[in-house]
């Protein structure tokens, strides 16, 4: 009776491991809906944020894509609370680090500052400065690699690879 109800256990979890993740992949901005836990100034502080990771060449950067909403649900949804505390503190710390090196926000700088300010944080003595770009850079890839621009228009994304051709002859 014990070799029933875990094979129905492990059916239960793996259906939820399958599930859990599909609506991250191949995403929209409408797709993801509102995310409300941080105000329009740091959604704004955000967005230049994930610009700077990946910005806007002959392809759409990750602002113009809305990657900064992605990151902000992920945080919201998947990482909880003490994430969503260190996002807070992590985008003080941005225009922190901006204020003492160039005196004036970190959305006021230009590209090689703004770079600058991400590598002095990389670089600092706090952890939290590190982990906080490090979160961001990584949920900012993952973000642009999952959009829906990047998987049709860059991978060439086929829902259903491949094709079925049911009278072929068969060669000896």
């Amino acid at each position: 009776m014990q070799r029933r109800s875990a094979i129905k256990q492990v059916a239960v979890a793996f259906g939820g491991l399958i599930s859990l993740p599909a609506w991250a992949s191949n995403w929209t901005p409408e797709s993801i809906g509102a995310v409300s836990f941080l105000p329009a100034s740091d959604e704004d502080l955000l967005g230049e944020l994930v610009e700077t990771i990946i910005p806007e060449t002959n392809t759409p950067g990750a602002k113009s894509l809305k990657v900064h909403q992605f990151a902000m649900r992920m945080i919201q949804d998947c990482y909880g609370e003490p994430a969503q505390n260190a996002l807070k503190q992590g985008l003080v710390l941005v225009d922190q680090t901006a204020q003492q090196a160039y005196t004036k926000a970190f959305t006021a700088c230009d590209t090689p500052q703004r770079l600058e300010v991400l590598t002095q944080m990389v670089n600092a003595s706090d952890p939290a400065a590190k982990q906080f770009v490090e979160l961001i850079k990584n949920l900012t890839i993952q973000g642009y690699r999952n959009s829906e621009y990047f998987m049709v228009n860059q991978l060439k994304y086929n829902m259903a690879p491949g094709f079925y051709h049911g009278c072929v002859s068969v060669i000896k």
